[in-house]
């Protein structure tokens, strides 16, 4: 009996804590496979995702020509599992973190070595492994949701960042 009248105590003191909400900008993960689910991965990208409620985001919140995280809290992380080719940049499997340069009509992409950082605050171009240009489209909705996507396989495929009315494409070799 003293045992359960201690357990619930605990629990009631776990309980009446305050929790922190849901973050606003909730992590995702996105994997490209060599040939769908069940296949072995390609490509894994842990992001934030941003929501627009309203906001004018890319160019005012995220200004133009300035480092950003490529989504919410902290960088953009990306793992190649092999050496795979994103736009014209061979990249070497490992893990780095993922930038961009938003701009109207194209994107600066760039893959970093610095690790573990939150924002765009520490980035340092130093420690650039890659970095390329890709045209910006529109989507063809409104994307309120911060997304990074990739369609295809079998050794091509596209990485799509989307948000707002932006589609950014990114050609993937492997």
């Amino acid at each position: 009996m003293l045992v359960v009248a201690l357990m619930t105590g605990i629990t009631d003191l776990v309980l009446a804590q305050k929790l922190p909400g849901l973050d606003p900008s909730p992590a995702d993960i996105v994997y490209l496979r060599q040939n769908g689910r069940g296949t072995a991965p390609v490509v894994k990208v842990v992001y934030g995702r941003p929501q627009k409620k309203g906001r004018t985001m890319l160019g005012e919140t995220e200004k133009f020509g300035t480092v950003w995280r490529t989504g919410a809290n902290e960088t953009t992380e990306i793992k190649l599992y092999k050496d795979v080719t994103f736009g014209d940049k061979l990249i070497p499997a490992g893990t780095y973190s993922l930038y961009s340069i938003p701009d109207k009509t194209e994107w600066t992409i760039i893959f970093n070595s610095k690790l573990d950082t939150w924002g765009a605050y520490e980035y340092d171009q130093t420690k650039d492994v890659a970095r390329f240009k890709v045209p910006a489209g529109k989507s063809d909705s409104e994307v309120e949701a911060f997304t990074i996507a990739f369609d295809g396989g079998n050794g091509s495929a596209t990485m799509a960042l989307a948000w707002e009315n932006t589609l950014v494409k990114i050609p993937v070799k492997f």
